[in-house]
This record gives structure tokens, sequence and C-alpha cells, in this order.
């Protein structure tokens, strides 16, 4: 029995989610092979067979393949389902919307955002917005998982690189086309695999005083910036900076909450941190119950001040 892990990437560099999904496919106990799908992905598949752990690598090259659609991975994976017992991908939006379609293929329930493995067939994943963890044994005969990236460490790089083997691509599938990508730039660490987030919440009050006020801290600190919803949906901050539920799940080391009340939708997203910093002028504000340290202080006082000792 072998478990095969779709690897997340965005056509140039092999995400930071794929070596976290990969801690939770080995603990299922069957050797692990990684497949990379995409155009000319070869630096990916090598970057792949050089984490720690890793079987094989297959590799999917062909255009059809370029933006990862749902349907043409899906007639690649269905292809090649007979030989693993585990199907697994990191639950990125990418996976998100392909594993579903290939658990349908299979005809298996699928298992979403897992965040333990307790055993090869039972998994934990939360409901409910995170406020309870579901226990889920599978009795399918061919496992499709979702891991959420979050919630393990990332491998790390053998000594070695395993074996990297050619697959030939599907046909071409219908149902979907890539029109194109307006994507955000920046120097900044990516949201869902800093080690520190600053986040800004609806009390920041418009788009020019979070620039003004969590930007600066976030530099400073070489951290990542984050968004509550309300301050997304404010406009304060593009809704990709969105940590919550309908957001991005993260567990940075340190996270840093500036004027963020604590909505179970936003705790959802991130009170898996090792460190929570609350800063809010409302002293019964819900983040303060799941934070580490809380200061009751005005956030445009406080943050001044921490600049000031930062120096």
């Amino acid at each position: 029995m072998t478990t095969l892990l779709i690897a997340d990437h965005d056509g140039v560099r092999l995400g930071d989610a794929t070596a976290r999904a990969l801690t939770a496919a080995r603990q299922i106990g069957h050797p692990v092979e990684i497949l990379v799908a995409g155009e000319n992905v070869g630096e990916i598949a090598a970057a792949a067979a050089r984490l720690e752990g890793v079987a094989k690598v297959r590799v999917a090259d062909d255009a059809s393949l370029a933006n990862l659609l749902a349907e043409p991975l899906a007639v690649l994976v269905v292809g090649l389902a007979g030989a693993y017992r585990v199907i697994a991908a990191p639950a990125t939006s990418t996976m998100k919307n392909a594993l579903p379609r290939i658990a349908a293929l299979v005809d298996v329930m699928q298992v979403s955002e897992v965040t333990r493995v307790v055993a090869p067939d039972t998994f934990e994943r939360p409901i409910y917005a995170g406020n309870a963890i579901e226990t889920v044994r599978s009795i399918e005969p061919k496992l499709v998982l979702t891991v959420r990236a979050a919630a393990f460490a990332a491998t790390a790089e053998a000594a070695l690189s395993a074996p990297v083997e050619s697959v030939a691509a599907p046909q071409p599938a219908g149902g979907s086309q890539f029109v194109g990508a307006d994507l955000s730039t920046s120097t900044r660490p990516e949201l869902g695999s800093a080690r520190i987030i600053v986040s800004g919440g609806r009390a920041l009050g418009s788009a020019e005083k979070f620039d003004a006020v969590v930007a600066p801290l976030a530099d400073r600190l070489g951290a990542a910036i984050g968004a509550s919803r309300a301050a997304v949906d404010s406009g304060y901050a593009p809704n990709d900076l969105q940590v919550g539920q309908t957001g991005k799940v993260v567990a940075p080391e340190l996270y840093i909450a500036l004027g963020i009340s604590g909505a179970i939708q936003h705790l959802a997203g991130m009170k898996d941190s090792k460190v929570i910093v609350a800063i809010n002028k409302d002293g019964d504000a819900p983040i303060f119950q799941i934070a580490d340290y809380g200061l009751h202080e005005d956030l445009f006082t406080a943050v001044p001040a921490m600049m000031d000792a930062l120096r």
C-alpha cells in the first residue's frame, strides 16, 4: 500500500504546504510518492525529490496541466489511482478545487482538513469553525484526504534525492479553461507559512491607517500581514490577506492581533498560533480569552510605542 501526495506549486516553486502535508502523509505509515503536475516543472520535481521520506516523485509535464485546473488534474490522478491506497494533498485553494472531483470519480467520501493522523484510517478534523474536533474513521477502500498544512511541521530535506519518474499526461479535459491571473506581489513572507504575522482589524478605521500602522510593524519584525474579515469587507486590506474560516488558516510562531475583536470566524484561522498577542481597547473583546499576552490599550498608542522599543 502506497500514498500519493499531490504537490501544490505556483509553477515556479514548490509550495511550503507540500512539505507540511508530506509530514501528515508519512504518519499514515505507507511509503509516500509525490505527484508533480504542470508545465516545465523539472525544478519543482527536483525540490520535491529532496524532501525526506519520499519514495519516488512522479512528474506529469504538459501544457494541459500548466495551471492545475481541476478537470485535467483529476483525470491524471484517477488514471494513477489504482496503485495507491491513499491520495492526499494540502488543503490549498487549488487542491480544494481538485480533490472533491477526484474523490467523486473514484467513488469515495473525502476526508477534509485533516489536522491529526490518529491511525492509518482514522483522522481528526475541525468542525463548527474549529470549535469542535471530529474524529473520523474511514472504511472506504481508498482514502482521499486534504491536509491542513498549518497543523503540521514541514518535512526537512534529505541527504539524497528520491528517484524521479515521468508519467504521461491525460487527454485534454473540458469543463473549464484558464483565462488569466491578476496576482499581488510582495517582498514580505507568504502569509500561509510565515513565522510571524501582524494582523489588523476593523478598529484601524481605514485603509490608510491600516497601511500606516500594520505595515511598518510587520516590516520591523520581518512578518507577513494578515487581516480580519471585517477589515477586508471594509476595504482596508485585500482579500488574499484574510485570516479566518473563509480566509487562510495560519499557525505562526507569533501572531499579533491589532484591533481584532476575536470573532469565531477569525479565531478558527489563527487559534493554533504558538504565541498570540492581542492589542485592543475593548477589555471584553473575545480575543483576550485565547491570547497569551493581552494589552488593553488603544492600538494607535501601543503600536508606536512598540516601534520605538524595537529600534
